[in-house]
């Protein structure tokens, strides 16, 4: 249903309007979602470019009553907690599931940096593996708040007891030169930015982008250590992230080898143009070649 999503946590659906279109529509949906599954409620979000066309305010509750409290549920047996009236999106970031499974499972004994890290769902997942360490970059304080509180709700875990937790806030490029001109490495380096391309004209300044933050996760992997870049931006495929990806070793004297590709998880199905706007690449990156600076 193009400009439209609806995301579960425990017993509260998340609506999330992207286009007017929907205007005229969503007390059917409101009521198809009560008949599916008697949520306790149902919160209304909105975006931004669609005006004063729909009725409901953005984080009104529109069935049951409003939350009082971040929403609390499970992932894959980790517990965390969602702002669902005031934060991104929808509260959470659910399309990312699958990824963070497949970072929990390459995680043990790893030195984990998490970049754009919002509510800290690869950096949890990342601890449960048992990653030794994870440091969180985000712009946003509040964000990091809500990503170390996930990980204290996780402290029965013994993998999230013994991993160590650091936080930065700041522009993550500005960050991320800084941790290479002070020469840090981490063992596994995850970047998942917001989308770097919000129309067609943007998209050079986008692969642009992609290939300055590929270049300096790069330099920040230790050597036999794996880069994971995502990209939620529809008009940017998976072919061109790649190419960045290449383009971002020239002058690092880096050595990558490409591991996979993923995509939408399973409830996410595309059924219409740039409705797959969600990509990742795993790699990994090799030592120095011989000769040539990190």
């Amino acid at each position: 249903l193009p400009g439209l999503v609806v995301d579960r946590y425990a017993d509260t659906l998340v609506v999330k309007v992207y286009t007017a279109a929907w205007a005229p529509h969503l007390d059917d949906v409101l009521a198809a979602l009560v008949d599916l599954g008697a949520p306790e409620r149902i919160v209304m979000r909105r975006s931004r470019r669609i005006g004063d066309a729909l009725a409901y305010a953005d984080g009104e509750t529109v069935v049951g009553t409003a939350p009082t409290r971040p929403v609390v549920f499970r992932e894959r047996g980790l517990t965390m907690a969602a702002d669902v009236v005031t934060g991104h999106k929808t509260g959470h970031f659910l399309d990312q599931r699958d990824n963070r499974a497949l970072v929990r499972a390459a995680a043990e004994g790893c030195r984990v940096l998490d970049v754009f890290s919002a509510t800290g769902g690869f950096a949890l997942a990342a601890a449960a593996g048992g990653a030794i360490s994870v440091h969180l970059v985000d712009v946003s304080q509040p964000a990091l708040d809500t990503a170390v509180s996930n990980l204290e709700r996780n402290r029965h875990i013994s993998g999230v007891a013994a991993c160590e937790v650091a936080t930065t806030r700041g522009d993550a490029f500005a960050v991320l030169e800084r941790f290479v001109a002070e020469g840090r490495d981490f063992d596994l380096v995850v970047l998942d930015p917001p989308s770097f391309a919000q129309n067609e004209a943007s998209v050079p300044k986008a692969l642009e982008a992609y290939e300055r933050l590929a270049r300096l996760g790069i330099r920040l992997t230790a050597p036999g250590g794996t880069l994971v870049q995502a990209s939620c931006s529809s008009r940017v495929d998976v072919d061109q992230l790649a190419e960045a990806m290449a383009l971002a070793t020239r002058g690092t004297g880096r050595r990558i080898r490409e591991q996979r590709r993923t995509g939408h998880p399973i409830d996410h199905p595309i059924g219409f143009a740039h409705g797959g706007y969600l990509k990742a690449l795993y790699v990994e990156v090799a030592a120095s070649v011989a000769g040539t600076k990190n």
